[in-house]
C-alpha cells in the first residue's frame, strides 16, 4: 500500500465511515467532486473498484472491504506516529478556537484560560459565547461546547463530565412568596425559563419517594442564560439551574434550593452532560490540550454538583 496514496486513502476511508461522499467532503474541508476524484484515482492506481455507487445506493465491493481493513489501519498507524513525534516537539502554539455556552464565561472558562495559558504560553484562545448551537465545521473551530450529544453524523462528541440540577430562588423571592416543597406547588409561582427551542417544557422531578413530570407555565423567557441566572439572584423567580453554577451562590447566601428533595432529570432519568463536538479526530494539540483542561476542571467541581463516571 502505497504512501504516496495518503490522502486518496484517507478520502476512501472517510467515505465508507460515512456512507456519503457529501458528509466525507465536509469533514475532509473539500468538495464532493475532490473526494470522487480521489476515489477514481486510489481505484485506478490499485487497479479494482472499491465502491458500487448510484443515486440512491452505496456499496462496497468485496475488494473494498478487504481494502478498507488494511487502509483504516494504515492511518491508525500513520496517526500514532505523527502523535508521537508531536510528544517529542516543541510546546504547541498558534490558536485554539471553540464556541461555548454564555453561562460558562461566568468564571468557569475564563479560569481554564488563565490556567492554560500559565502552562502554555505560546497558544492563544478565542472562545466565541453563545447560546446558540454553533457548527464548528462551518465556523471553523477546533470544539465546541454543548449541552447535548450531537445529533448529526458529521460531529464527533466527547463527553466531559455529567452535573445536577435543581430548584432555585433568592432569599428575598423566598420571604415574599414562600418556597415550593413539590413541584406541584410550581403553579404559584414565578418561574423563569430560558427560551432556546431545545428547552422543553416539560420538566421530570425525581426523588427518592417519586418521580413527577411536570408542565412549567414560565413568566419570564430569556434567550441568555446569563439573564436567566441573574434574574433569580435578582430575586425575580424560581429558576432550574447546573448545581455547578447555582451552588457558590447558596454558599454566599444569594440563592437558596426549593423543591429541595428533588432534582430534575432527562424524561429516562438521566443527569444533564456537557460534551465536546467537533468535525474531525484529528485535533491541533493545542485544541486537545486545552479541551483536557476544560474536562479537568469540570470533573474538580466538588461533591454532588458533579457526579462524573465518564471516561473518552
Amino acid at each position: 500500500m502505497s504512501m504516496k496514496l495518503m490522502w486518496e486513502i484517507r478520502a476512501f476511508c472517510t467515505v465508507v465511515e460515512k456512507r456519503s461522499f457529501i458528509h466525507a467532503a465536509r469533514m475532509l474541508g473539500r468538495s464532493p467532486s475532490a473526494v470522487t476524484r480521489a476515489i477514481q484515482f486510489l481505484e485506478d492506481a490499485i487497479g479494482a473498484e472499491l465502491i458500487l455507487r448510484t443515486q440512491k445506493q452505496f456499496t462496497l465491493t468485496t475488494a473494498g472491504e478487504t481494502y478498507y481493513a488494511s487502509a483504516k489501519h494504515l492511518l491508525e498507524t500513520q496517526a500514532e506516529a505523527e502523535d508521537q513525534l508531536a510528544e517529542l516537539s516543541n510546546s504547541p502554539q498558534g490558536w485554539v478556537r471553540l464556541s461555548a455556552p454564555e453561562i460558562l464565561s461566568l468564571g468557569f472558562l475564563p479560569k481554564v484560560v488563565a490556567q492554560f495559558s500559565r502552562d502554555y504560553p505560546n497558544v492563544s484562545v478565542d472562545i466565541h459565547f453563545s447560546d446558540k448551537s454553533i457548527d464548528p465545521i462551518q465556523e471553523k473551530l477546533d470544539f465546541a461546547i454543548r449541552g447535548a450529544f450531537p445529533q448529526s453524523s458529521e460531529l464527533i462528541g466527547y463527553p466531559l463530565w455529567n452535573y445536577r440540577r435543581y430548584m432555585y430562588a433568592s432569599p428575598d423571592y423566598i420571604e415574599r412568596m414562600g418556597a415550593p416543597a413539590e413541584p406541584e406547588e410550581l403553579a404559584g409561582h414565578d418561574i423563569i425559563m430560558h427560551s432556546a427551542p431545545r428547552i422543553l417544557r416539560d420538566w421530570h422531578f425525581v426523588s427518592d419517594e417519586r418521580n413527577v413530570r411536570y408542565q412549567v407555565q414560565p413568566r419570564f423567557r430569556f434567550t441568555s442564560g446569563i439573564a436567566t441566572f441573574q434574574a433569580a439572584l435578582e430575586g425575580a423567580g424560581i429558576v432550574r439551574l447546573a448545581s455547578w453554577l447555582a451552588e457558590p451562590s447558596v454558599a454566599a447566601g444569594t440563592l437558596r434550593r426549593v423543591c429541595t428533595a428533588y432534582r430534575l432529570t432527562s424524561s429516562k432519568e438521566l443527569d444533564p452532560s456537557i460534551h465536546a463536538v467537533y468535525g474531525t479526530s484529528r485535533m491541533a494539540k493545542g485544541a486537545r490540550l486545552f479541551l483536557e483542561y476544560v474536562k479537568k476542571r469540570g470533573m474538580e467541581i466538588p461533591d454532588e454538583r458533579i457526579t462524573s463516571s465518564l471516561s473518552r
